[in-house]
């Protein structure tokens, strides 16, 4: 397995992705390029640097211009973490089963685990980060600092420097489908003639049919992730997908598939039944009940893109070791979530100063009736 580090081509430095200006940025002569200027003159000379028995393969990948092998389902993978040697520096990294994209720890370069991401497991999409660390950051400062009960060292700067920008594994499913519905409804109507009040009750029976078709219905394919969390930080905006390519990951984290999509089949099927379901039920409008009778779905065709999503993160350790605050923000769109620490001694403060002011205006009401 390969550990790669993109060069800047003017001075060698590390180059990271600027969610910013959406460009390859090099810290170092503060050189940019875009993705088109880095395709042109960065495949050969990744290829060289990272000793692939395989260059073409790299160069697909890291030019975005297809995958490295044919895909396929993919079969056991590692279960324990790995040591990799940094391609700038020579230290040893550490990674999880499913790393994909990190830093070195001790020359902070970004450096990618290529062959996490090759083969079965070479992704199709990839949405850019487009908030920077430095908006990640004010963001968040800006959303906790409105919480009155948070301790200070939740968003102080030890804390702050926490916040990792990474990139989560999903399946995106799309389909195209023909449903049908059948349902009895009623319709009421109730009028009044002078003191005589009138009811009349009208049977229907209901037929729908529809051609449906469903865009990126999403799931999360990484099973230790905190599904609240992903799941409260979406929607992504599909405007800005693009076909996977590896530099992208370059000063982010990166996280490798460990759900397949054989194991999340069911439950797209069952969405698949209920969004069709809410559909053709939004239709069956203007009577007073309806009560479905019957329904089908013939999916026609479905397709499952494996695609990387952005999401800026951090973790609080509470005051027990087994207590953990999670933090997310969509690294597209910005919506956040969160559950957030409370310190109890501020709490206690507002409430003995609620419990004073009710207290005097108590003392001061019975003052004036005794006057």
């Amino acid at each position: 397995m390969s550990v790669v580090t993109y060069k800047c081509p003017n001075c060698d430095g590390e180059l990271a992705f600027d969610p910013t200006t959406q460009k390859f940025v090099c810290p170092y002569c503060v050189s940019s390029f875009t993705k088109i200027e880095l395709d042109d003159v960065q495949p050969e000379r990744q290829a060289d640097r990272a000793g692939q028995t395989d260059p073409p393969a790299l160069n697909a990948a890291a030019a975005g211009q297809g995958k490295a092998a044919p895909k396929k389902e993919a079969g056991k993978g590692e279960t324990e973490a790995c040591l990799f040697t940094c391609p700038s520096c020579g230290a040893e990294i550490t990674a999880g089963s499913t790393t994909a994209a990190t830093y070195c720890f001790y020359c902070h370069n970004p450096v990618i685990l290529t062959g996490r991401l090759d083969g079965a497991f070479l992704p199709d999409k990839i949405v850019p980060f487009k908030i920077g660390r430095e908006e990640a950051e004010n963001r968040f400062l800006q959303w906790v600092k409105k919480k009155w009960f948070v301790p200070k060292a939740f968003f102080g700067k030890k804390n702050l420097e926490k916040i990792t920008g990474v990139y989560f594994p999903y399946w995106l499913v799309d389909a195209d489908l023909r449903a049908d519905m059948t349902a009895n409804a009623q319709k009421v109507r109730v009028w009044r003639v002078g003191d005589t009040e009138y009811t009349e009750t009208s049977y229907y029976q209901l037929y729908r049919q529809a051609d449906i078709h469903f865009e990126d219905i999403i799931k999360n394919a990484l099973k230790k992730s905190n599904r609240e969390i992903v799941d409260q930080v979406q929607p992504y905006n599909p405007t800005d997908m693009v076909g996977f390519s590896m530099p992208y990951l370059s000063g982010f984290q990166a996280e490798k598939r460990d759900i397949e999509r054989a194991e999340l089949a069911g439950e797209v099927q069952e969405d698949i039944q209920k969004y069709s379901a809410a559909l053709l039920r939004d239709t069956m409008s203007g009577f007073t009940a309806v009560q479905t009778v019957s329904g089908g779905v013939q999916v026609g065709r479905e397709n499952w893109d494996y695609t990387l999503l952005p999401v800026w993160t951090l973790v609080y350790q509470g005051k027990k070791k087994d207590t953990f605050y999670f933090y997310a923000m969509n690294g597209q769109t910005g919506k956040v979530y969160g559950k957030l620490p409370l310190h109890y001694g501020k709490l206690a403060l507002a409430a003995g100063i609620i419990f004073a002011v009710v207290f005097l205006l108590l003392m001061l009401g019975g003052w004036l009736l005794c006057m």
